[in-house]
């Protein structure tokens, strides 16, 4: 990334702007903004987030919002009630309360001097979920939003629920939450009552996993902040972005579909990060283009992003399976329309002889997948580790019903959903299937293209699942994930059918046996791509974040079988290091560490454990935080630990415990 630090205007910084809600709540803001904008008002840019302004999101703070000040925009970057440097206590995600939060403090900005009174909203991930959310609402000020990493559905999409399968994240982000938002203001900003705020933070932490599991249908709870419930809501223009390495990979293409407004969407090789800081490579200049859409959506430049195709993606190129990639070859693809008439839908069947065939014939294949049968999935987000990625697929394909067609006589180009068709009977009330979608390669290896699952019980609604009608054969059809891939020429297609998926998906009750009996999956098929049909600038940021590296980051995962009981364990520990800030002096750093457990023959011995440490403060005045929960259940039910510890100066400050026994129901 080329980093820039001349610009047009000179930026003035503000390290903690207060912004008063009507309830009296006090929020802290970060501001940067362009000299004079007093004099001559400019639009603002809102990034509304729990994750702690002051170190946990300064890396890309540092290099994105500077550089937008600089092109003559004020920057607002607010820590939502409850975390950070606010005062408050945040009781969910989404919340209504968190919502009415961003919409007062869009009209604030607007009504300030150096603010022409236009706002858009950005984010990532948590910012890209309350940017549609907040569109939804219409505040009249917003004109504009850049969504990156996000989701229009909270059930179906998010790091809950999959297909209705409960997602191993669910538990794991619960326990990131409970770590984050457990961590103490920056006294240098609140002063002396910095520790009463984190007493009373600590004293109010909700257990985010009790709720989430207290909803295991498509409820109510799910419905609010899902925008898919009424996209014509949305009123603000709308630009779109994300990666095939991130888990949220449909969100590009479902507003592009559906949204009325203005929308365009732009779809990269990226993992869980902004597109100017992401890989694999080619990073793309995230904040050229999107400079594009603030100029036209809230200066009135003509820029042209109206006219810019629907949907632009990165096409993949085949290659080996590796845990982790630096760079992906390619090429961008646009589509002007979309859906596009350019894509076109082609059937194979699963067909006799473990066949993916071009028709149909009779089989009957029956399938039990070990319990541990999804190793080589690689993390829901990938956050960048060398380890992250989806590794070769054979070892999980040797626990699946396979399907393999013959060798490509042409390369394919795969853009867009497939889509399964089976017929199936299972011999349990409940189970649940994953379905890949593989490239099988002349090396002999195994390469995921995408994937998808369905809890049988949900085969008709996720709202009002049913028990399956055992031994009776039924149809199910469902979507997976959204993909741009080209599969040259005397390579094969494989689908892989599999019981179960750990440790992505928490197991069904029993262990299930399936039969198959008929299938198809309908790929979507386009024209092959000659090379780059549109381009990006090369990525550039401001001056990046100035800090000593005092622990430096690293990442494991491994998986072993105990010998003696059969349990196998998968391990991950993620230490994002530690490092103390050049211009403030504060230190943070944080660890994690999961444990995985599983027996291949019986899903009530699954159970996980998770650890997160966080540090933080300067010599003289530390704080550190230790939060370990876990998850295990039987047939019938759900049973949750957590706990929080709080040390200052590594004396015991707080200690909390969590316990929770929830009933399952169709999970």
């Amino acid at each position: 990334m080329k980093t820039i630090t001349d610009f047009p205007n000179r930026v003035v910084e503000h390290a903690d702007m207060s912004i008063v809600m009507s309830d009296g709540c006090r929020l802290s803001a970060r501001v940067w903004m362009p000299e004079g904008a007093c004099e001559n008002p400019v639009p603002v840019i809102l990034e509304h987030l729990p994750y702690r302004k002051r170190d946990g999101t300064a890396a890309r703070d540092e290099t994105t919002h500077p550089w937008f000040a600089g092109h003559g925009y004020v920057c607002i970057r607010t820590d939502m009630r409850g975390n950070g440097d606010s005062d408050g206590l945040m009781a969910d995600e989404y919340t209504a309360q968190e919502l009415q939060d961003a919409v007062e403090v869009i009209n604030w900005a607007a009504k300030q001097p150096w603010c022409n009174g236009n706002v858009g909203v950005m984010g990532i991930s948590w910012g890209g979920f309350n940017g549609l959310q907040v569109a939804a609402l219409t505040p009249k000020p917003l004109k504009a939003v850049i969504t990156i990493c996000s989701t229009t559905d909270r059930y179906a999409d998010d790091i809950h629920y999959k297909g209705g399968c409960l997602l191993g994240e669910n538990f794991g982000w619960s326990t990131s939450m409970l770590s984050y938002s457990s961590c103490p203001p920056d006294p240098a900003l609140v002063g002396d009552r910095w520790l009463e705020m984190w007493l009373h933070r600590l004293e109010n932490q909700p257990l985010h996993l009790s709720t989430w599991l207290r909803h295991q249908h498509r409820d109510d709870y799910w419905k609010h902040g899902s925008v898919c419930e009424d996209y014509t809501a949305i009123k603000a223009a709308v630009l779109s972005i994300g990666g095939w390495h991130d888990g949220y990979r449909n969100t590009i293409a479902h507003l592009v579909e559906n949204i009325s407004a203005p929308v365009k969407g732009i779809a990269g090789p990226w993992i869980h990060k902004y597109p100017h800081l992401a890989s694999p490579a080619p990073a793309i200049g995230f904040l050229q283009e999107a400079k594009r859409w603030w100029d036209h959506w809230l200066k009135g430049i003509d820029t042209g992003v109206d006219k810019d195709p629907d949907y632009r993606a990165y096409l993949m190129d085949s290659i080996a399976p590796k845990r982790w990639l630096d760079a992906r070859p390619g090429r961008w693809i646009a589509e002007q329309n979309w859906p596009s008439p350019s894509i076109t839908s082609q059937r194979l069947y699963l067909a006799q002889g473990a066949a993916l065939a071009k028709g149909r014939s009779g089989f009957l294949v029956q399938v039990s997948s070990p319990h541990d049968c999804g190793f080589g999935a690689g993390e829901y987000f990938a956050s960048g580790f060398d380890g992250e990625l989806p590794g070769n697929q054979s070892r999980d394909d040797a626990g699946s019903a396979c399907f393999d067609s013959d060798e490509l006589d042409a390369a394919m180009d795969i853009v867009g959903a497939p889509r399964i068709h089976l017929r199936l009977s299972c011999d349990k009330p409940q189970g649940q299937i994953s379905v890949r979608l593989c490239d099988l390669r002349p090396d002999g290896s195994s390469a995921l293209i995408t994937l998808g699952h369905l809890n049988l019980t949900h085969r008709d609604s996720h709202e009002h699942p049913s028990a399956v009608p055992v031994g009776e054969m039924f149809d199910i059809m469902f979507d997976l994930d959204q993909i741009a891939c080209r599969i040259p020429q005397g390579h094969r297609l494989r689908i892989a059918v599999s019981t179960t998926y750990w440790p992505m998906l928490w197991p069904s009750p029993e262990t299930a046996s399936i039969m198959i009996e008929a299938g198809s999956v309908d790929l979507p098929k386009r024209a092959l791509a000659t090379g780059d049909e549109v381009t990006f600038e090369a990525p550039e940021g401001a001056a990046a974040w100035r800090t000593e590296e005092l622990r430096a980051p690293s990442y494991n995962h491994s998986s072993t079988r105990d010998a003696d009981t059969g349990v196998v364990t998968t391990r991950i520990v993620a230490d994002h290091g530690e490092n103390r800030d050049l211009e403030h002096g504060l230190i943070s750093g944080s660890e994690m560490k999961e444990l995985w457990n599983i027996h291949p023959d019986d899903p009530t011995l699954a159970s996980v454990s998770a650890q997160w440490e966080q540090t933080g403060g300067r010599d003289g005045q530390m704080w550190r935080t230790h939060i370990s929960t876990g998850m295990r259940a039987d047939k019938t039910d759900f049973f949750l630990t957590a706990r929080i510890e709080a040390y200052e100066n590594e004396v015991l400050v707080f200690e909390r415990d969590f316990k929770d026994k929830i009933p399952r129901d169709f999970v």
